[in-house]
């Protein structure tokens, strides 16, 4: 598994390069934090993107639905595909609207699928997605079955192509500006879980496990 991805004509950051990060331990942590990748692909001229979840293990990142899924079948059918996962950490708030900002850890990544077909790898993906989602519930919910396997496509896109950009810190002020009053900052913003709400059909006694009321995600990485 590479260390650090070489930047391309496609993930060159140019535009603010300081924010630019290309070792693999900055990008696999911000898929692994994130929850949703948007998925885009062309078929036949026509531009597509789609909100899917995932799974990243080591190099490779895991997508599954229906057989039915458009954006599987085209991915599987070897379309060229480009990925993005953000993860928005703050608002900048300058005593001007002109550099107002966000603060963000976000990766594009290029690359081209594949389905998966062996039993084993399939199986591990389906469940490596479950865990990415949900960590330790696995452990105690049913696994799927053969014929839920059979209806189910899995396509994995190994992560070859890829550039983070981080940005952090205090809004950008002119000097000018300082001595306005002004209130000027960082908002924080976090994925914060609520209160577990049970099914209506959950079974008299049964709680929901220590890994549901304790959810959180990966800690950032900077």
């Amino acid at each position: 598994m590479t260390a650090t991805f070489e930047p391309t004509a496609r993930t060159k950051v140019r535009r603010k390069a300081d924010r630019a990060r290309y070792d693999a331990g900055t990008v696999h942590a911000i898929f692994d934090e994130a929850l949703l990748a948007h998925v885009a692909f062309v078929v036949d001229g026509q531009p597509w993107i789609v909100p899917m979840t995932y799974a990243r293990v080591d190099g490779t990142l895991y997508f599954h639905g229906a057989r039915a899924n458009h954006a599987l079948k085209s991915l599987a059918a070897g379309a060229p595909v480009c990925i993005s996962v953000t993860l928005l950490d703050g608002l900048v708030l300058s005593r001007s609207s002109f550099h107002h900002s966000m603060n963000y850890r976000s990766v594009v990544a290029f690359g081209t699928g594949y389905e998966v077909v062996d039993p084993e790898e399939k199986l591990a993906a389906v469940q490596a997605v479950v865990e990415h989602v949900v960590p330790g519930n696995t452990s105690v919910v049913r696994a799927p079955t053969g014929a839920e396997l059979r209806t189910t496509l899995v396509v994995a896109v190994p992560l070859v192509e890829a550039s983070a950009k981080v940005r952090t810190g205090p809004p950008v002020e002119e000097p000018d500006d300082l001595a306005l009053p002004i209130w000027a900052g960082v908002l924080p913003l976090h994925t914060v879980p609520g209160e577990p709400v049970p099914d209506a059909d959950v079974l008299a006694g049964v709680t929901p496990p220590r890994h549901v009321t304790a959810y959180a995600r990966p800690a950032p990485v900077h």
